[in-house]
């Protein structure tokens, strides 16, 4: 990946953690690995009904061509994700948490404020 891609990524999940943190949410891991695999953000919310942690994947770019960034969670990338929140819970999940996948995309056109999607329930692990 080229720095120029990698600056631009990271740029997209700090845009991403400020929209979900304005709307409750709280960030509890950035960039979580299990070997090779990786978690972008790992955010919760605790309500009356327990605790939801979201796995959250955040693409980048800079215009929706080639379907658009949410496009590119193919089904690979949503295997990777799944190994890589089951190391998650492992290590931290506590009993009654309930857990999803969303996808997050960032798309800075030529305007200054990128257009930000959130796609809750993005898929589903069997």
């Amino acid at each position: 990946m080229s720095a120029a891609r990698q600056v631009l990524g990271e740029r997209g999940e700090r845009v991403a953690e400020r929209w979900l943190e304005g709307r409750g949410w709280h960030v509890i891991d950035r960039r979580y690995r299990s070997g090779h695999r990786d978690i972008d953000l790992v955010v919760e919310r605790v309500s009356d009904e327990g605790r939801v942690v979201v796995f959250v994947e955040v693409k980048t770019r800079v215009s929706d061509g080639y379907g658009g960034p949410a496009a590119a969670v193919n089904w690979r990338k949503q295997r990777e994700m799944a190994r890589a929140a089951r190391a998650w819970m492992e290590r931290f999940r506590r009993p009654g948490d309930t857990f999803r996948f969303d996808v997050m995309a960032v798309v800075w056109r030529s305007c200054a404020e990128p257009e930000i999607i959130h796609l809750e329930n993005a898929f589903s692990v069997g």
